[in-house]
C-alpha cells in the first residue's frame, strides 16, 4: 500500500521550505508541476519544474484566478488507479501522486490594518482548496500536504518507502481540516455582523495538550482562536517559568486576567476556583496585592494572581515569601522577576502583553447536551446614564468610588454574588450560592475571619434583591451603602428597607448573572 511518487504538483503561498522540498523531489526523479510564484521560486533555485500552463496547454488567465481548474489537473489528482486508466489515456491525463498546496493568506490579509474588502475578496483561494480537497478525497492514491512543517517527514517517508495508507489518510484529515478552517474564516469575515448565524462554524488552533482536564479522568487541550493572537488575553500568554499549565490553571487565569483589566489604577486580583477571592486597587501594585491578599489569605493559598501593570522582581519575591501560588500573570515583568521565579521551580510566571490591546471577547459558548448556548460576551459593566440613587441617603464620593469598585468585582463573581468593599479593597466575597442572603452571610463571615471591619463598608449584588431580607442582613452587618441592578417587583419594599436602616442605595439598571 506504499505510494511511489512519480509526479507532484506544488502551488504554495507560504514559500517556507519549498525550495528544499523541490530539490529533494527532483533528486528522487519526481516530475514537478507548479504555478506562478512557486514555479519561479523553484526555477530560480535551479530545480527542474514544468509550469502548469505548459502541462495543460491552457494559459493562466484573469490575473491568476484561473490556472489549475483544468481536467488534466483534477483528473490527474482524482484518478483511481486501476479503474480510470482508460479515460486517462483517452484524454492524455497523467496521474499526480503528490499535492503540496497551501492557500492564499486570507487570515493574514484581513488582519492587516489597511485591509480593504477588495483585498480580502481577492485573497479567497478557489483553485487551492479544490486541489487540496481532491487530493484528500483520493488519499487512496495521492498524498496531500498543506503544512510546511510536514515537508521533512514527507522526504524521509519517500526515502524509506513509508508513504503508506495510514500516512496518506492522516494527511488527508489535516487537509480537510485546513480547508474547513479556511472556509470558516472567510464565512466569519463576510458575515462578521451576524453574531448568531443559522449555521455556526468555529475555528481554533491547538496550543497545548493538557495532562488532563478539570479532573484526572478527563482528556483536555487548550485551543486558540484561529488567526492572529490577541495581546492582553490568556490566549496570548507567554510562559517564562514554571511547570506546564493545567486546564484549571488556564481557566482560572483567564478569570483573573479579565477581572483585573477593568480597573484603571494599579490593581491585583487573586482568583480561586474561578472566583475572585481578593481584589485591591492601590497607589502601586504592592499596595494592591496587600489589599487583595488581606481579603482572604486562606483562599489565596494556591490561587492565581493577576496584575494590570508590569511586575517587578521585588514584588514577586515578597509574594512568594508570603504564600504558595499556582500562576502569576502580568502584562510584562522585569528581568529580576524571572530570576526570582526561578527560585520556585513550580511557580508559573506568565506575561500576556498590553491589556489595552485586547479586543472584545465576542461570542461566549457553553456546551449543553447535544448543542451549544451562544451569546455575546457580558462587556457592559454599567450604563452611566442609567445609574441612579434611589434612597433618601446619598452615598458620599468615597462610598460611590467603593460602590463602583465592588460592582466591577461582582461582575466577575459567580452568581449569586455579593461583594463587601472598603477603600478599594474587597473585605468579603460571597459567590456561587443558591441564596443571595447566604452569599451575603458568607461575605460577612470572610470579613470576620480576617478581622476586617464591615461597619461602614459598601456592598454590591450582581442581581436585584427579590425581598427585603438581603438588605436587613446587610444593615445588621453594618453595611452603609448598596449597589444593585434593581428591577424586582418589590423594589419599593427594598428601597423602603434601605431608608428604614439609613442605607444609601444605588440602582445600575444592569444585571451581571455569571453561571
Amino acid at each position: 500500500m506504499a505510494l511511489q511518487i512519480r509526479r507532484a504538483l506544488i502551488s504554495v503561498s507560504d514559500k517556507q521550505g519549498i525550495v528544499e522540498l523541490g530539490q529533494a523531489l527532483a533528486a528522487a526523479g519526481v516530475e514537478i508541476l507548479s504555478t506562478g510564484g512557486t514555479f519561479r521560486a523553484l526555477q530560480e533555485a535551479g530545480v527542474e519544474v514544468v509550469e502548469v500552463a505548459a502541462h495543460t496547454g491552457f494559459p493562466e488567465m484573469m490575473d491568476g484566478r484561473v490556472k489549475t481548474l483544468h481536467p488534466k489537473i483534477h483528473g490527474g489528482i482524482l484518478a483511481r488507479r486501476g479503474v480510470d486508466e482508460a479515460v486517462m489515456d483517452a484524454n492524455a491525463i497523467a496521474p499526480i501522486d503528490l499535492i503540496v498546496v497551501n492557500l492564499y493568506p486570507f487570515a493574514a490579509t484581513i488582519a492587516r490594518a489597511d485591509c480593504t474588502d477588495e483585498m480580502a475578496i481577492e485573497n479567497i483561494d478557489i483553485g487551492g482548496p479544490a486541489m487540496v480537497r481532491s487530493g484528500a478525497k483520493n488519499h487512496a492514491n495521492v498524498l496531500t500536504v498543506t503544512n510546511p512543517q510536514d515537508y521533512a517527514e514527507v522526504v524521509q517517508a519517500m526515502g524509506s518507502g513509508a508513504i503508506d495508507l495510514a500516512m496518506r489518510r492522516a494527511f488527508a484529515i489535516k487537509a480537510f481540516r485546513h480547508t474547513a478552517q479556511y472556509d470558516a474564516t472567510v464565512a466569519a469575515y463576510l458575515g462578521a455582523d451576524d453574531l448568531l448565524p443559522d449555521s455556526l462554524t468555529l475555528t481554533y488552533d491547538k496550543v497545548d495538550a493538557m495532562r488532563y482536564g478539570e479532573n484526572p479522568h478527563q482528556a483536555a487541550a487548550f485551543y486558540r482562536e484561529a488567526g492572529p493572537s490577541q495581546p492582553g488575553t490568556i490566549s496570548s500568554y507567554q510562559q517564562l517559568q514554571g511547570k506546564a499549565l493545567s486546564y484549571n490553571n488556564i481557566a482560572d487565569t483567564d478569570a483573573a486576567l479579565e477581572c483585573v483589566k477593568v480597573f484603571d489604577g494599579p490593581a491585583c486580583v487573586i482568583v480561586k476556583h474561578a472566583n475572585p477571592c481578593g481584589v485591591g486597587v492601590g497607589a502601586d501594585l504592592a499596595e494592591a496585592y496587600t489589599k487583595a491578599f488581606a481579603t482572604d489569605p486562606t483562599s489565596a493559598f494556591g490561587g492565581i494572581i493577576a496584575f494590570n501593570q508590569p511586575l517587578s522582581g521585588a514584588l514577586l519575591g515578597s509574594i512568594l515569601a508570603k504564600q504558595f501560588v499556582e500562576v502569576v500573570i502580568a502584562p510584562a515583568v522585569d528581568d529580576s522577576a524571572i530570576e526570582v521565579a526561578q527560585q520556585k521551580k513550580n511557580v508559573r510566571l506568565l506575561v500576556c502583553g498590553d491589556l489595552a490591546a485586547a479586543g472584545p471577547r465576542g461570542r461566549e459558548l457553553k456546551r449543553v447536551g447535544g448543542g451549544l448556548l451562544v451569546q455575546d460576551a457580558d462587556e457592559l459593566c454599567l450604563d452611566e446614564d442609567a445609574l441612579r440613587v434611589v434612597s433618601q441617603v446619598h452615598p458620599s464620593a468615597a462610598q460611590m468610588q467603593d460602590l463602583l469598585f465592588a460592582w466591577k468585582v461582582a461582575w466577575f463573581t459567580k452568581s449569586n454574588a455579593i461583594v463587601y468593599a472598603r477603600d478599594l479593597q474587597t473585605i468579603g466575597v460571597g459567590a456561587g450560592q443558591m441564596s443571595r442572603v447566604v452569599s451575603a452571610k458568607i461575605a460577612g463571615l470572610k470579613a470576620a475571619e480576617e478581622g476586617l471591619t464591615v461597619p461602614g463598608a459598601v456592598m454590591a449584588s450582581d442581581a436585584f434583591f427579590p425581598f427585603r431580607d438581603g438588605i436587613d442582613a446587610a444593615a445588621e452587618a453594618g453595611i452603609a451603602a448598596v449597589i444593585q441592578p434593581g428591577g424586582s417587583m418589590r423594589d419599593q419594599e427594598v428601597i423602603d428597607t434601605a431608608d428604614e436602616h439609613g442605607l444609601a442605595m444605588v440602582f445600575t439598571g444592569i444585571r451581571h448573572f455569571r453561571h
